[in-house]
């Protein structure tokens, strides 16, 4: 079944995009909650002169995407977690945990715009923020151990007392 897409839909496509969906997600999802109509012959004349008409507005859409984007170059995260003995996180870092950090920092991303797997161990990831279709950015997401930082300095404190006792 062809559709139009009346808005983005994460996985499927972006608004005005024409695609081909099983019959029943269509007719029973897509098309019910407005988020797509039928395409039609006449639908895709009305679409064609719509895109004409707007080409402007897209244009503005897609510099303002671009300034958006400007924001989050060059950033990158570190993300504390609690980690079992085994190296796994208590839970996961996910769209949502990474939306709040780039908030601290003063950048508002709403977490749908932001596609990643859920992390469920410490490392390097990326994750990647969908402003437009055509602008995408990937920012690197480094895991660490929630106490991490204070063991690595607790050793060298530990070392020093027993430095000065033995002189």
């Amino acid at each position: 079944m062809e559709i139009i897409l009346k808005e983005d839909i994460i996985g499927l496509g972006y608004k005005n995009d024409i695609v081909n969906v099983k019959n029943g997600y269509g007719r029973n999802y897509l098309i019910p909650t407005g988020k797509a109509v039928i395409a039609s012959a006449s639908a895709k004349k009305v679409l064609a002169e719509n895109l004409k008409q707007q080409a402007h507005k897209l244009a503005a859409i897609l510099a303002a995407a671009e300034k958006e984007a400007e924001a989050l170059k060059g950033v990158a995260l570190s993300i504390e977690a609690k980690v079992s003995a085994t190296g796994a996180l208590y839970g996961s870092v996910n769209a949502a945990t990474v939306a709040e950090e780039l908030a601290k920092k003063g950048i508002e991303v709403d977490r749908k715009k932001i596609i990643m797997k859920d992390i469920k161990t410490v490392g390097d990831f990326t994750a990647t923020v969908v402003f437009h279709k055509q602008v995408k950015v990937e920012i690197p997401v480094t895991v660490i151990a929630e106490g991490e930082e204070a063991v690595e300095a607790a050793p060298a404190v530990e070392e020093a007392p027993a430095a000065e006792v033995a002189e």
